[in-house]
């Protein structure tokens, strides 16, 4: 029978143990050890079985269980010394604040809104798909470590992105559990009246969207996230966000729009509600929340009177974009009718025309369509400072977003780049803490000088530890090798080989990520036959673990997945590889430890980032990696290896062969003799001490509390001083830009490099020698204080272009009639070889954040 009603009921706890409720709701337990053992206390079994959430755990209780609790002295005692301990860590200053009072002049932002469509925080929680997820998840519980005063803004997708098994072939199957919000550690924001607080939004059609706004807490930053799920939306409106990265279209634009017109919305109303500071800096995470600077200029418009031109300016100083794409297939595009549709007639945003609109997310240079409206392009407008996620990453997005810069070159696309990192207490597992606790006397990471101290751990300690993790490993693959066994519809009976399946002894490679081509999943069965050899070699014998997830759309991941599946299944070899359904942070709490080795083959330059590698490397595994994303940063040599490309190579099977030959070779003649090679205590010296090496030179560069510093002294901070500067009295800062802009756009067409003179410079030039340049300038309408005259040298090519180039500003000498001005300086030769030079003229404003920002240049 099925029930005609259904509501939720919650559990009460005793007063006593009433604290229970607020360490199973804050998230801090996710990666805070103290608080689970707690939980685990009470029952460990089933603390098991409820998959070690403790919000399933205490409705799990009987009320008679509850209050033999709160009759438990000591049991009291320990949640009274964690919810202490829970208070201190909300309460007292952190590095930010310390940052803060440094700073005191200048002042530091006192709220920061951070947006992303998905967030990887804990698998209890599981609103994420992948590595964007994740690293939103790790920099919100870093922010938290550090006391960064971030609040989170995303969706709440009912079923999640989805759960991953096999069927007999091998073949994915996606099924999509609906979450129910009350069961998990979610609360709704509310009136004072103690009714839903709503966001609303207009839809064409005249439909209007409902959306409800629930609060996760993430240790010290609260995580608001939109649900449409509302009675008094109509079907599709209530299904819109039903899934992560589902349907078509026009559903994924309306996601967009409640994501970021939403999203701020969200905001105003957190800060009703609880009093707390409106942000002073806006930063999106890709580009699916772009359309939080179109809501926040009606906002201007609307409340504060300015002009379209002069909120741009207001919105564009505080906001920030982060690209993670390094493929421009892997950017939103709309059709411009659908804008039109969303954002124009009776739906346009009052004070933002949607042609205004358009022009913002329009792809108005060479290769671009004019029927679409592409949102990373919109980002990048809409926001002063941008950012890839690696150095290579930087210089990739440079490239593909230079056509919104012409005239520059694309080291001076003003993109820079902020290197993922990740979250150490959440990956790292408790038993390499415990060895450091033991062994360095501390487990604080942010400690920089427990990372020199990497060196006193034993050999013998360490190799017993890490055998600890790969026998933890091949444990949970087995269970989970099993049960995906049982639904691909075989007899327990039949399923005795697993118990024989993976060994804790044997050099053990980890593979896990989404399979999207360009990862290339199956780069590795190339040569199956040589691969079978490796994982059955008689002396030095491998071992591959291997999962990842496709996009349900996507047959041709999908078909990858096949292949590696059914090469997994061969009686032959499956004792020796496995392929693992249904990758999420669970899993990789195991995988990560539990490897020797991560390796990663993508395409380069195809992975922004990657950091499923600086997880395994934290729990004492080397990478073997082409060099692409961070590794292509940070690989030294010593740390790992790195996988020969055949960059060049035009034909993709050839370059593929070529990759994983490659990659057979490393692993038969350096990665698996290395690890095999052991002395007379049955340890491997070389190995251990390159394990040694990565984590005392890479452990304190791939920390997401690194990466949060970098955001906040790099970005956070020049943002939100940007912001305060053109936010003054009367938005005074925003119009001045703003005339500035219209006036300096208005008149570029006149500016001009007349000519260039210069003197000093004998027939043989040498280092040392300094010549004078003079350059004669038209700037028609325009002061010299307007511009600024540059004088552009390096090294020549045979056709005069310049790279490794620097530049000297030239200063104002003198002006004449018809808006022609001198400018002089000079430059000191500090190379040898061809060297060349020419001069260009540019706009100048203390309000730019960069000599390109405005796409303007007059060059000689």
């Amino acid at each position: 029978m099925k029930a005609i009603r259904r509501f939720h009921v919650r559990t009460v706890l005793p007063e006593r143990i009433a604290a229970l409720g607020e360490l199973a709701t804050n998230l801090r337990w996710s990666w805070h050890a103290g608080t689970r053992d707690l939980f685990a206390g009470i029952d460990p079994e089933r603390w098991v079985a409820v998959r070690r959430d403790p919000v399933r755990l205490l409705s799990a209780l009987s009320a008679d269980e509850l209050e033999a609790l709160a009759t438990d002295q000591d049991f009291v005692a320990r949640v009274d010394e964690a919810m202490a301990g829970l208070r201190d860590y909300l309460d007292s200053p952190r590095w930010y604040q310390q940052l803060a009072e440094r700073e005191a002049a200048g002042r530091c932002p006192q709220s920061i809104a951070y947006f992303s469509p998905e967030f990887g925080i804990t698998a209890a929680l599981p609103q994420y798909s992948g590595g964007l997820g994740i690293l939103a998840g790790d920099h919100l519980k870093s922010a938290s470590d550090l006391g960064v005063p971030i609040v989170g803004v995303g969706l709440f997708y009912k079923s999640g992105y989805f759960k991953q098994s096999l069927n007999a072939q091998g073949w994915q199957q996606e099924t999509y559990p609906v979450l129910d919000p009350d069961d998990l550690p979610l609360s709704m924001l509310r009136e004072k009246d103690g009714s839903p607080a709503e966001v609303i939004l207009d839809l064409p059609g005249g439909r209007t969207l409902h959306a409800y706004v629930w609060r996760a807490q993430v240790g010290r930053v609260p995580l608001l996230l939109l649900d449409s799920d509302n009675d008094q939306n109509d079907d599709a409106g209530r299904d819109l966000t039903g899934r992560l990265y589902g349907g078509g279209g026009e559903q994924r634009l309306q996601q967009e729009m409640l994501l970021g017109v939403g999203g701020v919305r969200a905001l105003r109303l957190w800060s009703r509600l609880t009093g707390a500071p409106d942000p002073d800096v806006y930063h999106t995470n890709e580009g699916h929340a772009g359309f939080l600077g179109v809501e926040r200029i009606r906002e201007l418009v609307k409340h504060e009177g300015l002009s379209f031109d002069e909120a741009l300016e207001a919105v564009r100083a505080a906001t920030i974009f982060t690209t993670h794409t390094p493929v421009p297939a892997g950017i939103d595009r709309f059709g411009v009718d659908q804008i039109r549709l969303h954002f124009g007639g009776g739906n346009e945003f009052e004070g933002v025309p949607v042609e205004r609109l358009l022009a913002l997310g329009a792809e108005d240079y060479p290769g671009g369509s004019s029927e679409v409206f592409n949102m990373a392009v919109m980002g990048l407008r809409l926001a002063q400072r941008a950012n890839g996620v690696s150095e290579l990453h930087g210089e990739v997005s440079r490239h593909m977003f230079d056509g919104l810069w012409p005239g520059f070159d694309d080291s001076e696309v003003p993109i820079t780049s902020i290197t993922n990192g990740v979250h150490a207490p959440t990956w790292v597992d408790r038993k390499v803490f415990d060895l450091a606790e033991t062994y360095m006397g501390t487990t604080n990471i942010e400690e920089e000088q427990a990372w020199d101290r990497i060196a006193k751990i034993p050999g013998e300690a360490f190799w017993s530890t890490k055998r600890e993790l790969r026998a933890q490993l091949v444990s949970e693959a087995r269970r989970r090798l099993r049960s995906s066994w049982l639904k691909r519809g075989a007899s327990p009976a039949e399923l005795r080989w697993i118990d024989d399946v993976l060994d804790p002894d044997i050099l053990t490679i980890g593979f896990a990520r989404r399979v999207p081509t360009y990862k290339r999943l199956t780069l590795m069965l190339r040569d199956r036959d040589r691969l079978k050899r490796l994982l059955l070699h008689p002396e030095r014998p491998v071992q591959l673990v291997i999962a990842g997830k496709s996009h349900p759309a996507d047959e041709t991941g999908k078909r990858l997945i096949q292949q590696m599946v059914q090469f997994a299944d061969d009686p032959e070899i499956r004792h020796r590889i496995v392929f693992l359904p249904n990758y999420d942070i669970a899993m990789a709490q195991y995988l990560y430890p539990g490897c020797d080795v991560w390796l990663n083959n993508p395409l380069r330059p195809f992975e922004a980032c990657g950091t499923s590698g600086m997880k395994a490397a934290l729990n004492g595994a080397l990478n073997l990696s082409v060099l692409d994303g961070w590794w292509d940063e940070w690989y030294d040599g010593e740390n790992g290896w790195a996988i020969p490309t055949a960059d060049g190579v035009e034909d993709p099977d050839r370059r593929d062969d070529l990759e994983a030959t490659a990659l057979y070779e490393l692993i038969e003649d350096s990665v698996a003799p290395l690890y095999y090679d052991r002395d007379d205590r049955g340890l491997p010296p070389r190995w251990l001490s390159m394990v040694t090496h990565t984590l005392t030179t890479l452990g304190p560069k791939v920390l997401a509390t690194r990466m949060v510093r970098d955001y906040v002294e790099q970005l956070y901070l020049p943002a939100a001083r940007a912001g305060w500067q053109v936010d003054g009295p009367g938005y005074a800062g925003a119009k001045e830009l703003s005339d500035y802009k219209a006036r300096v756009e208005a008149a570029w067409s006149g500016v001009r490099v007349d000519h260039v003179d210069s003197s000093g410079v004998s027939d043989t030039p040498q280092v040392g020698d300094r010549f004078q340049v003079s350059a004669y300038v038209t700037l028609g309408e325009l002061s010299p204080e307007d511009v600024r005259v540059q004088v552009v040298y390096g090294r020549a090519s045979e056709s005069d272009d310049l790279s490794d180039v620097s530049t000297a500003d030239l200063e104002h000498v003198e002006s004449y009639e018809a808006g022609r001005h001198r400018f002089e300086g000079s430059v000191q030769l500090s190379r040898t070889g061809p060297f060349g030079y020419t001069v260009r003229v540019l706009p100048q404003h203390d309000g730019l954040a960069s000599i390109s920002e405005l796409g303007l240049v007059a060059n000689a």
